[in-house]
């Protein structure tokens, strides 16, 4: 596609909604959108199916969990449909350090004070000799350690899941259809614009048809047809602090218990992810081509895997970043189209899944106003800053020095507000989620400690407590855990019994 035609045209209402491209972020907007509106909405999505997606994205956070409660998706059966098994956190390896490992889980930690945090009150344990690890008083760290899961009362464990990202999108289509929306098989070869708004028009498919809508939903992958070619939306690359740009993805036999977390390797010039299925695990490697060729990483990741692969592995080339804007005119970007953090912290469909509730919160029926589009794009814009300095994080602050890939991390000039919130916590031991931020304090505490920063100071709250005092009030909390997790079956027992996959 190397132009896009004109025509003339107005603003209307928006009654037509075209999802070009499908995969994961097509199908997941497809179904909220038909779910919510379909009654109102003619909804259609065009694909290809001689257009593979990227589809190692199999890891998720515990906000899908929400997503599925409001669409009303029955969980054992999206479950057993995907073949997912349940996910507690990730297992950092080798990030501090070589040989130096540690959990970045779901949940709470201990129980805070209206004036401190939970860390103050450890801190002062540890200095006292009273306390053991942090991840001892949070119950969904000990739990993965444990290889245990089960569903408490009252939401009391906090967890997400692994699952096919490919069958995850053909269960999405299923759920899609069923309300309204409609697929339409094809490539598309141009995209027509209006000379008089810059809007979208109509987009033309390889067998001439002319698909026709009021507001566009980019989901074209890294492409960006429509956001990127058509609308010439600029994208703000952020290698300059995330060196990775390149991941190479393979799918291996399982061969023991699949674990309830996700395990990130950290390798010379990048980390190995492994993903455990119910009947495969997911492998991939991510890493810089300014620090290692794609046969070096390749080998890396075979010599790392457990189980018979399934393929041959794939290599998928990126660029971290963001569009400068994600919503233009009536083109909305969502997923890769829109911008890509490397899946460390498994944020890739919980962005897809932000990008549609937001959607849904300023669905723009009347038509489409610039003010909505700018808060649109400032709220985007925000998030993905505050995720982006989250993973950036994981690379500057660690004691490894072992190869110019980590040096070249640790001692580079990182965002002004990551800089800000590494030295809160090393000099205070204070954490402030900012409204909006996805990770919250728990998470940005369990890292920093994870990754080498220890507190110089803590709370003077925590002084009030005596050592009896401050020995049971840690007792009590460790003590409710190891007895709570105790008494939870295994990870792999469970999966079996509450949604296991017909294969």
């Amino acid at each position: 596609m190397e132009h896009s035609k004109q025509t003339t045209g107005g603003a209307r209402p928006v009654r037509r909604v075209v999802i070009a491209g499908g995969g994961t972020a097509g199908w997941m907007a497809a179904a909220c959108i038909s779910k919510v509106l379909g009654k109102r909405l003619d909804i259609k999505l065009i694909e290809s199916d001689e257009i593979g997606t990227v589809g190692v994205g199999e890891a998720t956070i515990p906000t899908l969990v929400h997503f599925h409660k409001l669409l009303e998706i029955n969980e054992q059966e999206f479950m057993a449909a995907t073949k997912a098994t349940f996910k507690l956190g990730i297992s950092f390896e080798g990030w501090r350090n070589v040989k130096e490992d540690y959990i970045h889980s779901f949940g709470m930690t201990g129980t805070d004070h209206w004036t401190a945090g939970f860390q103050h009150f450890w801190h002062k344990g540890r200095e006292r000799g009273l306390a053991g690890d942090y991840g001892d008083y949070c119950l969904e760290l000990r739990a993965a350690q444990e290889k245990r899961f089960a569903h408490l009362p009252r939401d009391g464990m906090n967890y997400a899941y692994h699952l096919d990202a490919t069958a995850y999108a053909r269960f999405l289509r299923q759920f899609s259809e069923r309300h309204g929306v409609q697929r339409i098989e094809g490539k598309i070869v141009d995209v027509t614009t209006s000379a008089l708004t810059g809007h979208i028009r109509s987009i033309t498919l390889d067998s001439g048809a002319d698909i026709e809508g009021d507001l566009f939903i980019d989901c074209t992958g890294f492409r960006a047809l429509l956001i990127g070619q058509a609308m010439k939306v600029d994208y703000e690359d952020w290698s300059q602090w995330l060196f990775n740009d390149s991941a190479a993805a393979v799918q291996t036999m399982s061969v023991g218990e699949a674990v309830p977390y996700t395990r990130s390797i950290a390798h010379g010039f990048g980390w190995q992810w492994r993903i455990p299925l119910q009947h495969r695990v997911g492998n991939g490697i991510v890493f810089s081509s300014r620090y290692a060729g794609e046969e070096q990483a390749i080998q890396a990741l075979m010599d790392n895997v457990e189980g018979e692969a399934l393929m041959k592995p794939r290599v998928i080339k990126f660029t971290p970043g963001q569009r400068r804007q994600v919503w233009k005119g009536n083109c909305l970007a969502i997923g890769l189209a829109s911008g890509f953090l490397e899946p460390i912290e498994s944020t890739s469909i919980h962005l897809i899944q932000r990008s549609i509730v937001r959607l849904m919160q300023m669905f723009p029926s009347d038509g489409i106003s610039q003010s909505d589009v700018d808060e649109y794009n400032k709220q985007a814009w925000t998030e993905i800053e505050h995720i982006r300095d989250f993973i950036i994080l994981h690379y500057h602050v660690t004691n490894r020095g072992d190869t110019p890939y980590w040096r070249d991390a640790r001692n580079m000039d990182v965002p002004a507000s990551l800089r800000h919130k590494i030295d809160l916590f090393r000099e205070t031991g204070r954490v402030f989620r900012i409204s909006n931020e996805l990770f919250a304090e728990n998470s940005w505490i369990q890292v920093m400690l994870g990754q080498g920063v220890m507190p110089a100071s803590h709370h003077q709250a925590a002084d009030l407590m005596g050592d009896i005092e401050l020995s049971q009030f840690l007792g009590s909390i460790k003590g409710s855990i190891d007895k709570t997790v105790s008494q939870l079956p295994s990870h792999q027992q469970y999966v079996e019994r509450y949604c296991k996959s017909p294969m």
